[in-house]
């Protein structure tokens, strides 16, 4: 492809010994004229190819019906006031409403749809006061995840003009139980401080409602270490406020005092382990991997909170996987993976099992969401073929009832899901989760998009995503493979995945693709691969290690010089999960892998679509330039290599509706034109016949 021209240049550092090359570090500068002027072409350039693909009518028609859809959220209760969002058919964003008790006339909070006519607006996470009187609610230009936080008051609608902070990047908002101030997260943007300094900058602020938010009172000062987090919590009833301070995904301190006293008392000092606290009636509730990969729950009397008077009240569970804890109705509600499918469980407050809440079946479900001690509860449910069910269960008698569920126009009797377990590269057995219609033949010709993400203990669960539909509908199998660096078997296996080990990472993903070429269920040139963030560095691994395992992959917002990582964006914050270049022996781990020091010139890669955006405040794109740059200019490939560049859009990508339909179109009219998919009798593949 007559790709723009892209200028290469001999910049090699010396770094522990090695010599390396880093050709296009020009294109790091976004600022730039010549980077922009870049990026506009290569941008141009994708559209232009991508808009010639055939098919793309019928994915815009079939997109437009799965993505405009009516739909609500469980509610949050507050007072006697629920609040809640619903998706409509005819809006591009997600509208925030509350209304006076549950049966009471509902009215428009927060539309994010008409707040802005200049340039377009997110909102991040919005919370109630404890009475429902007030939100707080960031607000994101672009998308990004730099924010000004406000407030709303509920009963006229109307934007305090005093309380607006920025600096709310990070800001999670803990209301004072009177709903008179919050405690939030507060990070400066002062442009002296450099980009991967400023996390280090975190302080932990109180904000009085009325008052000047530059006088806010500073609770906890900066860490002064850019690869911690800084985060705050506040127990419902105001007593207790813990501060903890977070080394990446696998360890933390929590510090805690009562608010009107000046010193924090330690409360745990993690060595390896993560803790998260829930206070209720003078008793701390901790959340622990210590000693227990898989999670176990504790006991605390704020009065005796040393080590050894700490009462286990949940046991560590060795065949299950303890997510997350919430305390409803007088009880604990227990999250748990068991092989990847979630299991809610109950208990009391001592821990003594009372049941397992029923799920309407093998899928992806939250935890339990309500208030200590209201009885009502909420939770949402889905699988791969099932949308978004909201149901709502009484804690002490345990009726579950639907309350509210999203209608996509399909019929989820056409699709079978499966899950297997393949071997990967040292032995160790991995889960994959299969999806496809009915009546697959296994003959090794179906088209198949293999999707992963394998870090930050994140773990990938069996739920519902409409854009999979048209692939399955044009013969093709999503595989979801649940890889090491995940949580879904606990921390050792984010251990296993992570730092010196995370090869191991890569490794199973290539299992996972010569699994599906040996069991016939499809072939090298057949099998496309997809992963954003951390996944997008995943894909990039697999595209540089095992080129000859793929057709095509499509990498979104991507991680790929591993060497420079820490130097942009929130990336000093992710060197607790991948390690540093400045340290000589994880540089050599680093190194090794890097997808973007791995392009050579002498291979034939997988066609190789990358999806980026322009206010990506959290992965620089610089990523996404450098590598697509590299991949262009080898001499011995002849695939397509395409830099599609979303605009006005952060991280997550743009968050309007038209939006998402337009990237789902691109990136799945570049797949079944470059694998050769063409299924007249699935309609969205008519036209490229």
């Amino acid at each position: 492809m007559a790709y723009p021209a892209t200028r290469s240049e001999a910049v090699v550092d010396t770094l522990h010994g090695q010599q390396v090359a880093d050709p296009y570090r020009w294109l790091e500068d976004e600022k730039a004229p010549e980077v922009q002027a870049w990026m506009k072409a290569q941008d141009g350039f994708t559209r232009d190819a991508l808009a010639k693909m055939p098919g793309r009518d019928a994915l815009t028609k079939r997109f437009t019906e799965l993505f405009y859809v009516d739909s609500v959220t469980a509610p949050f209760r507050r007072g006697n006031r629920f609040f809640y969002m619903r998706t409509h058919k005819d809006k591009e964003k997600a509208i925030v409403y509350w209304k006076d008790g549950e049966s009471g006339q509902e009215k428009v909070l927060l539309d994010p749809n008409a707040m802005s006519k200049d340039a377009p607006v997110s909102l991040g996470r919005w919370v109630p006061s404890w009475d429902g009187k007030r939100v707080a609610f960031p607000v994101r230009p672009n998308a990004a995840d730099e924010a000004t936080l406000h407030v709303i008051d509920v009963d006229t609608g109307e934007w305090s003009k005093v309380d607006v902070i920025e600096g709310a990047k990070y800001a999670n908002t803990n209301w004072t139980p009177d709903g008179k101030g919050f405690y939030y997260e507060w990070l400066p943007t002062d442009p002296s401080i450099p980009v991967d300094a400023r996390p280090g900058y975190t302080t932990l602020k109180f904000h009085k409602l009325g008052e000047d938010p530059k006088k806010d009172v500073v609770v906890h000062e900066r860490t002064g270490d850019p690869t911690t987090f800084l985060q705050g919590d506040l127990s419902r009833d105001g007593k207790y406020l813990f501060a903890s301070i977070l080394r990446g995904w696998s360890e933390n301190d929590v510090y805690w005092k009562h608010p009107q006293e000046k010193d924090w008392r330690l409360l745990v000092k993690g060595k390896g382990a993560k803790y998260s606290v829930l206070a209720w009636k003078d008793r701390f509730y901790v959340v622990t991997d210590e000693g227990a990969p898989r999670q176990r729950v504790f006991a605390v009397d704020p009065k005796k909170t040393d080590r050894a008077n700490w009462k286990e009240l949940v046991p560590e569970d060795p065949k299950a996987t303890l997510e997350s804890v919430s305390l409803v109705g007088g009880h604990l509600a227990l999250e748990y993976l068991k092989d990847v499918t979630t299991e809610l469980r109950i208990t009391t407050l001592e821990g003594k099992p009372v049941r397992t809440v029923q799920l309407p079946g093998v899928g992806a479900a939250s935890n339990l969401t309500g208030l200590e001690d209201q009885d009502d509860a909420y939770f949402s449910y889905s699988s791969f073929t099932t949308p978004r069910q909201v149901y709502r269960t009484s804690v002490k008698s345990g009726k579950v009832d639907l309350w509210a569920k999203v209608e996509v126009p399909m019929d989820p009797d056409a699709y079978t899901t499966e899950q297997v377990f393949y071997t990967s590269k040292d032995g160790t057995k991995v889960p994959m989760f299969l999806v496809y219609k009915k009546g697959l033949k296994k003959d090794g010709n179906a088209p198949t998009l293999l999707y992963g993400y394998g870090g930050f203990l994140v773990s990938m669960q069996p739920s519902f995503r409409a854009s999979i539909l048209p692939w399955l509908d044009a013969g093709g199998i999503y595989a979801v493979a649940n890889l090491r660096g995940g949580g879904e078997y606990g921390t050792a296996w984010h251990e296993a995945g992570k730092g010196a080990n995370k090869q191991n990472v890569f490794d199973d993903f290539a299992g996972a693709a010569e699994y599906l070429a040996k069991e016939k269920y499809t072939q090298a040139k057949k099998l496309a691969i997809y992963g954003g963030s951390n996944g997008g560095l995943l894909v990039g691994a697999a595209m540089t290690q095992r080129p000859e395992l793929y057709g095509a992959v499509v990498c979104g917002v991507p991680l790929l010089d591993m060497v420079r990582f820490h130097l942009f964006g929130s990336g000093r914050t992710w060197v607790p999960e991948y390690g540093s270049a400045e340290d000589a022996g994880q540089f050599k781990t680093l190194y090794a892998y890097s997808p973007y020091h791995h392009v050579r010139q002498d291979v034939q890669y997988p066609a190789l679509l990358m999806m980026s955006s322009d206010h990506d405040d959290r992965v620089d794109p610089m990523h996404a330039r450098k590598f697509v740059a590299a991949v262009q200019n080898t001499k011995g490939n002849s695939a397509p290599t395409l830099l599609r560049i979303e605009a006005n859009a952060g991280h997550g990508g743009a968050d309007q509706v038209a939006k998402a339909i337009e990237s789902s179109v691109d990136m799945y009219a570049f797949l079944f034109q470059v694998l050769g998919v063409a299924r007249p009798d699935a309609g969205v593949a008519a036209e490229s016949r």
